[in-house]
């Protein structure tokens, strides 16, 4: 299950995508499932361990792919922290959902992205569970609410 803190609640990693450069193993680039998230996200396909094709960039390193699949990848392959989704687009928003249905996942959250469908997400700060879109934005309002009336310390 995804969960997610809103704002506030726990410590995140500051700068994951550097973080991602000095850690990330060709193991992980050479991924099934790393491949079909960066052709997704960022359009590119993996040649090899250190290689990537961009059809904007050419010819690229896993160090010059995007911060959100950088985020992404850590979040499936390194348990070392909790990451700051707000590292991540929209277009990353099936991915944290199916990177979740894998393993438990917690996520920091400082902007709303557009989760589609069903699904169950927690909001940490409230403990509510959501299961839509709809229920995902009244429950970070609620959390954000919480922080403006100071129930939450950030």
């Amino acid at each position: 299950m995804l969960k997610i803190w809103y704002y506030a609640g726990t410590e995140y990693i500051e700068d994951a995508p550097s973080y991602f450069d000095n850690v990330y193993e060709d193991e992980w680039i050479e991924d099934e499932f790393v491949k079909k998230m960066i052709q997704d996200v960022d359009n590119s396909s993996v040649v090899s361990a250190h290689v990537i094709e961009s059809p904007v960039l050419g010819a690229i390193t896993p160090q010059d792919l995007s911060g959100g699949v950088k985020v992404l990848i850590l979040m499936l392959k390194d348990d070392s922290f909790i990451y700051n989704l707000s590292n991540c687009g929209n277009n990353c928003a099936k991915w944290v959902l199916e990177i979740a249905e894998k393993k438990d996942l917690t996520v920091y959250l400082q902007h709303m992205i557009c989760f589609e469908g069903e699904f169950k997400i927690q909001i940490m700060n409230t403990g509510k569970i959501v299961h839509n879109h709809a229920e995902y934005i009244e429950g970070l309002l609620e959390a954000e609410r919480m922080l403006d009336e100071r129930q939450l310390s950030f």
